[in-house]
Order: structure tokens, then C-alpha cells, then sequence
């Protein structure tokens, strides 16, 4: 019996990760995210699968990002009528982030339409909150570490990868050959995420490469944080971070709350500006056991901010001169509540505007972080005039040394490496360490690449 195993994204890009895997008897989709970044990614969202949806069986998330489940709503929608397994923290935070990915898609597409600056006449969403509601239909929810079983001998079980609260690597038994697919690798060592479970044997790996070419900045982050906040406090301006809304923004209020409590940084106000981070933060506290932090220092975390859950209440921070620290979704800025913030605070040689994590090329976060003098937003340009930076070190992604130090948990070679999920240089560098330091076989798939397994 044959095993194919098709990349249909997450190769060449950050984005867009999807696995299928064909032993025959089952099509098992491995994640099923939304490309992001350049407009020539973003398109391959709208045409459809070059396969037959009422033909997958399965599909199995990694992680609650985007980039891995916010393509379900259109899977759905498109026929697919199957079930969707996931670990429990993902299932609730996949409730948080595709209806907010539904609403934010219909709102954007009004948007274009009122203001008349997009090409397409009428502007319409991707896809609907309603059709994000029905996709919901179909979660499973799956424990950690506890075998599910597919049917005809397939065999899959969920292990910790660190990264965000609920993220999984994939482990697939079939009876030819073990596949392990490592979702996104959480850091070792991380202040509020358990380490990604070391793993001794596979027959074929998918591996991760967003930082494959690069190491992760050693210097200390609170440190960083409180030098910009204080100077930034000097000057009366404003923090604006944009953050991811589940895990980013936990691990900034957890920083601020820490530097808050020592006397470290003024007792400026902080509010969370993203209904998605606040829901994310309820289950980082509902959740509390799965990550490292105590009780107290859970309770903190959530405590440290106003949450701002209204438009109405997020146009009043724009109009609030007080000096403060605003936190807010998303965290390349393409979409969501800090479009407004950036339109109205980065013109202000007052204000700070703070990154923290990997901004994907093509989006308005890499083009700030980069040094652009002026940025598109609404369509129309705005001036940069605010300090801008990037907190690398609070990455959730493991560095290229940390990837090396993951795989060298394997007591033997697997037959084939795939390394997935980075930009071309960062996945060839990475293919290139593997190769040299480790003598293991590797490729990096193309996309839409297919590749016989047994």
C-alpha cells in the first residue's frame, strides 16, 4: 500500500500550512491555514484545493494560528464534512479565532466597498462568521499523548510542541511507516510555554524552518521593554505593540506585569485592545496547568491590563493623550484594531511602535520593521515618524540552533527530512545544517509537491 504524503502550503512562505497524506484507504488533511503575506499568496486562498473534499476523511490541527486552521470555514463551506481533530485548548481557541477571522473578513470586505478602494466591485469576504460558525460543527476535541484511531490501521497521537497553549507535533502510524509533523516548535526554556517533547524515531519528518537561517536575539526582554517604556514615558508618548492575539500577547502581559510589580517601569495604564486577545487570555488562565506559570503569576498576567472589548472604547484610546501602553492584534499588522492605532500613532515622534515576533514578508509589519517612511493602510499612506522595533528574543518559534538541538533527540536518521513552513533562504539554510551537521537526507518541497513514501 503506497503512502503519499502532498504539500499544499507552508513550503516557500510562513503560511498557509497544509499536508495532505493518501495511504489509500484514508486522506487525512494535516492543518488547514490561511497563506498571508504577499498579494501572490494571499490569492491561493481563493482558488480551490486541487482536491476532491468529500474525499478526506480527516483533518488533523496542529495549532489554533491562522496560518494553520483559519482556512477551515471554506474547507467546510466547499463540501468537506468531516471531522476536525484537535486538543482541547486548540478546539476553544479555534472558537476565538475563526469567528473572529469570519467577522473581521466580512467587516474589511464592507469596508473596501464603502470606501471604494478595492478592485474587485464588490469587495466580498473569503468567507462569513456563519460560515466559520458551521466549520466549528466539526471540531473533535483529542487529549494529549492518547492514540486516535482512524480506521484501517491508521493511528495518530497529539504531543506537546510548546509554541502556544494547546499547540501539538503530529505523530501518523501507519502500517508502513511513522510520520511525525512538528506544527510549530516552541522554544526551549520559554518563560510561560512548556518545552516541545523530545521525540527518538520517525521514518519520515516534516520540520518546521521559520528561523532555520537565524538565532533568536540573547538579550534580556524585559530589559528591552523597560527602556523603551520609560522612554517613551519621558517623552509623553505612547507603546503601541502589535501582538499576536493568542500567546504573544499572554507572554507581553506577563513581561509588563512582572516589570510593573518590581517598580522597573512607571505605573502607566496597559490596555488590551483585541476581543480575540481577551478570550485567549481567559483560557490562558482556564488553562493555567498547561503552561509554567504558578497561579499567581496566571492571575497577574490577566490582571495587568484593561481589556477594551468595543469599537466604541478603542477610538476613545486613539483620543486619549495620557501616555499608556496599548497592546493589540494583529501581530503583522494585517488586519484588526491596529490598523486604526498605527493610522493615528505612527506620524508621532512621541510614540514607540513595538513588534514582537516574525513578520512574514509582504505584510505592513515587515515593511515597518525594515525602515519604511510611509505605510498603506485603508488605501492611503501614512508617514512613519514613530521609533519602531522588534522584540525577536519573544519569538515562539524555536531558532535555528534550538530546530538543531530538537532533532538531535532522534537516535537515528529519518529516511527523509521535510522542511516546511520558511521563507526559501531560511529553509534551504536549514536543510543545509541538517545535511552537514546531522548527515540526515533532506529536501524542501515545492508547492504542491508529492512525494511516495513507502
Amino acid at each position: 500500500m503506497a503512502v503519499d504524503l502532498t504539500f499544499l502550503g507552508a513550503v516557500g512562505t510562513v503560511t498557509g500550512s497544509k499536508y495532505l497524506l493518501d495511504t489509500g484507504d484514508r486522506r487525512i488533511l494535516i492543518d488547514c491555514g490561511l497563506f498571508q503575506g504577499f498579494k501572490q499568496l494571499r490569492r491561493r486562498n481563493w482558488a480551490p484545493l486541487p482536491v476532491d473534499l468529500k474525499s478526506i476523511d480527516a483533518v488533523l490541527l496542529t495549532h489554533a494560528h491562522v496560518d494553520h486552521s483559519g482556512y477551515l470555514p471554506a474547507l467546510v463551506r466547499d463540501g468537506y464534512s468531516g471531522p476536525i481533530y484537535a486538543t482541547p485548548p486548540t478546539c476553544e481557541l479555534c472558537d476565538v479565532l475563526l469567528h473572529d477571522s469570519g467577522h473581521l473578513m466580512e467587516r474589511e470586505a464592507e469596508q473596501a466597498n464603502r470606501y471604494g478602494y478595492s478592485k474587485h466591485k464588490p469587495a466580498v469576504p473569503l468567507y462569513t462568521e456563519e460560515d466559520a460558525e458551521l466549520a466549528l460543527e466539526h471540531f473533535r476535541a483529542q487529549k494529549f499523548e492518547e492514540d486516535l484511531r482512524l480506521g484501517d490501521g491508521l493511528r495518530v497521537r497529539f504531543l506537546p510542541a510548546g509554541h502556544i497553549l494547546g499547540a501539538s507535533m503530529i505523530e501518523v502510524y501507519t502500517p508502513q511507516a511513522k510520520i511525525l509533523l512538528s506544527g510549530d516548535l516552541g522554544r526551549p526554556g520559554s518563560a510561560t510555554m512548556v518545552d516541545p517533547t523530545p521525540v527518538k524515531q520517525a521514518d519520515y519528518l516534516v520540520v518546521e524552518s521559520t528561523y532555520g537561517n537565524r538565532l533568536h536575539d540573547k538579550a534580556d526582554a524585559e530589559e528591552r521593554i523597560a527602556e523603551i517604556v520609560n522612554k517613551v514615558a519621558q517623552r509623553g508618548g505612547t507603546v503601541l505593540i502589535p501582538s499576536f492575539a493568542v500567546g504573544r500577547s499572554q507572554m507581553l502581559l506577563y513581561h509588563i506585569s512582572r516589570l510593573k510589580k518590581e517598580g522597573r517601569i512607571p505605573d502607566l495604564p496597559v490596555y488590551l485592545d483585541s476581543p480575540m486577545a481577551i478570550d485567549a487570555s481567559e483560557l490562558f488562565w482556564k488553562y493555567r496547568k498547561d503552561h509554567r506559570l504558578t497561579e499567581e503569576e496566571s492571575r497577574e498576567t490577566c490582571q495587568v491590563a484593561t481589556y477594551v472589548r468595543s469599537p466604541e472604547e478603542s477610538k476613545r484610546l486613539d483620543e486619549n493623550i495620557v501616555p499608556k501602553i496599548i497592546v493589540s492584534a494583529s501581530g503583522m499588522a494585517t488586519g484588526g484594531r491596529i490598523l486604526h492605532h498605527l493610522k493615528r500613532y505612527l506620524p508621532d515622534r512621541r510614540n514607540f511602535v513595538l513588534f514582537a515576533g516574525f513578520q512574514a514578508g509582504g505584510t505592513r509589519g515587515r515593511a515597518l520593521v525594515t525602515g519604511a517612511q510611509k505605510i498603506k493602510i485603508h488605501g492611503s499612506y501614512h508617514a512613519v515618524r514613530a521609533d519602531v522595533d522588534n522584540l525577536d528574543m519573544l519569538s515562539a518559534h524555536a531558532d535555528a540552533d534550538e530546530i538543531l538541538g530538537w532533532l538531535k533527540n532522534f537516535e537515528a536518521p529519518p529516511r527523509m527530512t521535510f522542511i516546511t513552513h520558511g521563507e526559501p533562504e531560511a529553509s534551504d539554510a536549514l536543510r543545509l545544517r541538517i545535511e552537514e551537521e546531522l548527515g540526515w537526507e533532506c529536501t524542501v518541497p515545492e508547492f504542491r509537491d508529492g512525494y511516495d513514501l513507502v
